[in-house]
């Protein structure tokens, strides 16, 4: 086996156009090309992945040279669902003939580079995947109690080439995010003669960046730290003409001890999901160091870098500075740019004069408004408007839909009722597996019912073993003693 996994049934066939897909998946990222995996090996159902790109790209303009995961390699699209699944990272190493490799590379947490390689291997080997297709509309048909998917087929130029449609019983919405650009920034951003990118983007423009003179890094995560420090270790020392500006009041370290990391558990989207909205709407902005904080080994290496610049002598050309928000931002001549800034804890405002920018200010969900506008009507909302997704990561549809048994899966776009583990690959294979379960009704993926050592909530979880009996003898004891 030098090229592809094992041949698997894959999806059931079609008799004619007409007849109704199990399963459609808008959008082709992680998360549906895991449900995508996990879903091929069920025969008996006939699903289909739209995807208006060309090609599976994951986040390319941040393949930065060295840059890794910030989870280990067994959170890939499938083991943690199914470690003997045909799609699982390991057996993408034995059919390139690398088992061996990375076998004594001794590597947790593998490059971004190599993960968005091993994605591409399964999109260009997994059957029933339909990229260069733009889904257009989805309605719900009352007559046949089917979806609707209108999509546009599209040529290698991205000109609409065909149109066409297919009926589902379900959809899996897995659109992805899209880069937030602040809107003291948004009229910079789109001025074709300014550099300000998001960091989405540094990789298309990196050499561009290189020629400025002064360049601006803004945002305190994970991104911005490796876009900055791949922009200091190519500036000559003494010459770096660096800023780093970040609204958090520290570049923190990301939580990874192994209790913190228990936040990205099974066990705790489930008991996040059962919160009151407004405790898990309190609760989010204050775990942003679970998600939005920076690795700790890249802070070593920032650190590092700036520790051998002063090895002659004097202090690198690099401003660090935390805590400060961009008010405004302004355009000097034809190419330069005016920040102004102001520092939150002090309360004081300066101005920063800069030839680049790079944005590292994260992503938010990509909007869904107009392709479920016809949906709309069916959607019932929360009190803050957004959509109420079910503990199977099914919106919570209007009783006519719900009668027939037809649902609307969200992959990445639950955050508001499934807590800090929304975007986390770690999750991938075990949601994918949670929807398969609810919609075919079958179990075909059996999951654990513990999955971390800490309880949340007070409540006793099921499987604790000897725990368990123990808290049942204090209770009966209790119940004694009240008689």
């Amino acid at each position: 086996m030098t090229g592809t996994p094992p041949d698997h049934p894959g999806p059931a066939p079609r008799t004619t156009p007409e007849d109704p897909r199990d399963l459609v998946g808008i959008g082709i990222g992680p998360f549906n090309l895991s449900l995508a995996a996990l879903a091929h090996p069920l025969g008996e159902l006939d699903t289909a992945f739209y995807e208006q790109r060309p090609g599976f790209h994951w986040h390319p303009g941040l393949l930065i040279e060295g840059a890794t995961l910030q989870v280990p390699f067994l959170a890939d699209l499938v083991t943690l669902a199914d470690p003997a699944s045909p799609w699982s990272f390991l057996n993408y190493l034995k059919s390139r003939e690398r088992l061996y490799p990375f076998y004594f590379a001794e590597r947790f947490h593998i490059q971004r580079a190599e993960y968005d390689a091993y994605c591409r291997w399964v999109s260009e080997h997994l059957t029933g995947l339909h990229f260069g297709h733009q889904v257009d509309a989805v309605r719900w048909n009352p007559e046949r109690h089917l979806f609707e998917v209108d999509y546009t087929r599209l040529d290698t130029d991205g000109e609409a080439e065909a149109l066409g449609r297919t009926y589902t019983k379900n959809i899996a919405l897995g659109v992805g995010t899209t880069p937030h650009i602040p809107e003291p920034l948004k009229p910079l951003a789109e001025a074709p003669t300014v550099p300000v990118i998001h960091s989405a983007d540094y990789l298309d423009h990196r050499e561009r960046l290189l020629t400025a003179d002064h360049i601006t890094v803004i945002g305190s995560g994970q991104s911005g730290a490796e876009v900055f420090l791949d922009l200091l270790r190519a500036r000559p020392t003494g010459r770096e003409k660096l800023h780093w500006l970040a609204r958090t009041e520290a570049f923190a370290p990301m939580e990874y001890s192994k209790l913190g990391l228990e936040h990205f558990t099974p066990d705790y989207t489930r008991y996040f999901h059962a919160l009151p909205e407004a405790v898990r709407d309190g609760l989010v902005p204050h775990q942003w160091q679970l998600h939005k904080g920076i690795d700790a080994d890249t802070i070593a290496a920032i650190h590092d870098e700036l520790y051998r610049r002063t090895l002659h002598g004097g202090w690198p050309d690099a401003v660090l500075t935390p805590g400060v928000r961009v008010r405004t931002a302004g355009r000097i001549a034809s190419t330069r740019i005016e920040l102004h800034l102001e520092h939150i804890q002090q309360g004081t405002r300066s101005r920063l004069t800069t030839d680049a920018v790079v944005l590292a200010t994260g992503y938010r969900e990509r909007p869904t408004e107009q392709l479920l506008a016809g949906l709309d009507p069916y959607i019932r909302k929360d009190s803050s408007a957004r959509p109420r997704v079910d503990e199977h990561y099914r919106l919570v549809l209007a009783p006519s839909i719900a009668a027939t048994c037809s649902n609307i899966y969200v992959q990445n776009a639950e955050r508001h009722t499934h807590g800090v583990g929304a975007p986390d690959l770690g999750l991938a294979a075990w949601r994918s597996a949670t929807i398969l379960n609810a919609l075919t009704g079958k179990n075909p993926y059996p999951l654990p019912h513990r999955t971390a050592f800490t309880t949340f909530g007070l409540h006793t979880p099921a499987g604790t073993g000897r725990a368990a009996a123990r808290v049942g003898e204090q209770r009966g004891n209790l119940v004694r003693l009240k008689n």
